[in-house]
């Protein structure tokens, strides 16, 4: 059964990746808002299908879509050290905001407190201040 949710008319295109960052207090008496709030916080999402159902909405100006989504794995640096099946957590950020892997070194979905375990290593990341990093597929 796919993963339903829904989110603002002008966002709802396939393909378009988003992470989801939790619920809004503005919601908190809308009838909708178990739709809205059924994804995992911090979670990074793609849309696969849009239904024709729309909703209107007191946050989103256009209302809301309903939305076919899939769940992407956490995308992450991390220490070299650290092989497939390894639990670690996130605790560093690096400052270099022009770097090409700022996105990788420092993700939007990463809870600081939580334990990941390394799925896959995908690749040796080139770190400018010299750091060894891979990049890495997460799971929780």
């Amino acid at each position: 059964m796919p993963l339903v949710t829904l989110i603002g008319e002008k966002l709802a295109k396939e393909n378009l990746e988003f992470i989801y960052l939790g619920p809004n207090n503005e919601c908190k008496n809308c009838k909708l808002k178990t739709a809205c709030f059924n994804l995992k916080k911090g979670g990074r999402y793609r849309i696969k299908k849009i239904r024709d159902k729309h909703h209107d909405c007191g946050v989103y100006e256009k209302g809301v879509r309903v939305v076919e989504v899939e769940e992407l794995p956490l995308i992450a640096a991390v220490d070299t050290k650290f092989v497939e099946g390894a639990t670690l957590k996130i605790d560093t950020e690096c400052p270099h905001r022009a770097c090409d892997n700022y996105m990788i070194c420092n993700p939007m979905a990463i809870q600081r407190d939580k334990k990941y375990t390394v799925a896959k290593i995908i690749e040796k990341i080139d770190c400018p201040v010299g750091k060894k990093l891979n990049k890495v597929e997460l799971r929780e």
